[in-house]
């Protein structure tokens, strides 16, 4: 770049500094491509290094009304802020603008002889009081003009005016070049918010169309993986914890196939008596087993061209485990006591709050059917994942259940404070249960954080304290609410007593335990009672 690389008469290599110059604009790229720090540190190398004082970067700004067009300071050093505020250009005005319009490098020998020279960024008596040259080279990206690179200097130097128009050259292609990448960044980041923008709003409008409350990340997540596999046929297993909503997401799974106009079919795999498994999911013929009077299709033919939901898949016996492996994979079964083949086209969802790959180590599961199973796992997010929709799903519950009970409850922003800040071990079923109970065993129609107390889970309440409630809870709210209990949580005895204290009726003596209808039958059967 420089005509000679001998030191001057004042010792300075000039060769070594340019080259020091590239080597250190080069680290700064290297470290960090935002343009605005490396632009500014290149201005400064210029400066301490070169002689090329109060370098500036002009860049265009946005076409204003009317079709004007204006470029101002963007990156400086040596100037002060108002010196920076006043650097505003039109196209075409004075030298700055004239580089813009035109495209062309401009050098002025002598800026107090050059009449267009407007001395707008900095007044004369803040330069030096030698002869000073202004150099202004222009900033191009894919062959437009989009700036100008400027910068002072004392004519009368023993460095060559030339070699300084060769490094300001390199510099501005360097800066029109960081200048384009952050422009590329800047527009595929604005598409990636547009388009993330749009995926949310979509997926929220799915969630609404399949019943599906809330708009977390987490619970958008899994429905987008969730509508990404809808249209295959592949088998989907739904994981997670009990209570998090799995029927809802299969049926999400269905309607949002090909066969949302053919049957959706579930099965509660842990409802289903071990000697009963066969002909429910396969059915019977008539005279198969004593009382079979008619021949009867069991749940895949009546899935036919639609989709069987296997919920709680983790409960199937053994010896079931094989005939379902077999029907997943040739499409067909034989009903029991039956000797025909029967073709059925059903797309399976599973589900299971097991590990199942645990109860395959343990032998209480098929490896084979594991992975005919685990071709498509969802995991769906618990409520603790999901603490920014449990406000909207708890209203949901109460507008469902003043409509059900014909009742007029409330929840006060301090109680919906409450039910938000627990962390719901039963996850959305253990949220439902405990607003209808508060619906029909309220006192006032708006509750508030302190009537909510006595119907929350005693095990696993947040301390008063952290609420500002010093007054035990009523001597009585153990017996209205219990925690989230496990399927052992209460013994044959526990559940006859309750059937004898309300006349056999499940649906009191559920709601006295603090269990649904479907938890209670399920203990009931679990304990060999009818």
């Amino acid at each position: 770049m420089s005509h000679r690389s001998d030191p001057d008469a004042h010792g300075t290599d000039w060769h070594a500094q340019e080259l020091l110059l590239m080597r250190e604009v080069m680290k700064l790229v290297g470290r960090s491509l935002a343009p605005a720090f490396v632009l500014r540190e290149m201005l400064h190398l210029m400066s301490e290094l070169l002689g090329l004082n109060r370098g500036r970067m002009v860049i265009a700004g946005e076409v204003r009304d009317g079709g004007e067009r204006t470029a101002a300071v963007r990156h400086a050093y040596g100037l002060t802020a108002e010196e920076v505020q006043r650097g505003i250009f039109k196209w075409g005005e004075g030298i700055t603008g004239r580089v813009l319009a035109t495209g062309l490098p401009a050098i002025v020998q002598d800026v107090d002889a050059e009449p267009l020279f407007l001395f707008r960024t900095v007044p004369r008596d803040r330069l030096p009081p030698q002869t000073v040259s202004f150099i202004a080279l222009p900033i191009d990206v894919n062959g437009a003009t989009i700036g100008v690179l400027a910068c002072h200097r004392i004519r009368s130097r023993q460095r060559h005016l030339n070699d300084d128009l060769a490094v300001l050259r390199i510099l501005a292609t360097l800066s029109g070049q960081l200048l384009q990448l952050e422009q590329l960044v800047a527009d595929q980041t604005r598409q990636l918010v547009a388009r993330n923008a749009a995926l949310a709003r979509a997926l929220e409008t799915a969630s609404a169309r399949y019943g599906l409350i809330g708009q977390s990340p987490a619970l958008l997540q899994a429905l987008g993986e969730l509508e990404r596999v809808s249209q295959s046929q592949a088998t989907v297993l739904l994981l997670g914890e009990s209570g998090t909503g799995k029927e809802l997401f299969a049926r999400a799974v269905h309607l949002a196939s090909g066969r949302h106009d053919q049957p959706f079919i579930k099965v509660n795999c842990s409802a289903i008596p071990d000697t009963l498994f066969e002909s429910e999911l396969f059915g019977y013929e008539r005279g198969a087993f004593t009382g079979a009077h008619s021949a009867r299709a069991g749940w895949f033919e009546q899935a036919n061209g639609g989709t069987i939901f296997l919920d709680e898949i983790g409960e199937l016996p053994l010896a079931m485990q094989s005939k379902l492996l077999r029907t997943l994979q040739e499409g067909t079964l034989v009903r029991l006591g039956g000797t025909r083949e029967v073709k059925v086209n059903v797309r399976l969802v599973a589900a299971t709050n097991r590990d199942l790959a645990q109860e395959v180590q343990a032998g209480r599961f098929r490896q084979d059917l594991y992975y005919r199973l685990n071709v498509i796992p969802i995991r769906l997010p618990s409520l603790r994942e999901r603490g920014e929709d449990i406000r909207a799903l708890a209203l949901h519950f109460v507008n469902r259940a003043n409509q059900t009970h014909q009742r007029n409850v409330n929840l006060a922003p301090d109680a919906l404070a409450r039910l938000q800040a627990h962390d719901w071990p039963g996850n959305i079923r253990e949220l439902g249960n405990l607003i209808e109970r508060l619906v029909l065993l309220a006192d006032h129609t708006l509750v508030t954080a302190a009537t909510l107390e006595r119907f929350m889970p005693q095990a696993t309440q947040a301390p008063n304290a952290a609420l500002g409630h010093h007054a035990p809870a009523p001597a009585d709210a153990g017996a209205l609410v219990r925690g989230y209990q496990s399927a052992q949580s209460h013994s044959a005895q526990s559940l006859q007593n309750a059937l004898a204290q309300h006349q056999g009726n499940q649906s009191r003596a559920a709601q006295s335990l603090g269990l649904t209808l479907r938890q209670f039958a399920y203990r009931l059967r679990k304990a060999g009672l009818r």
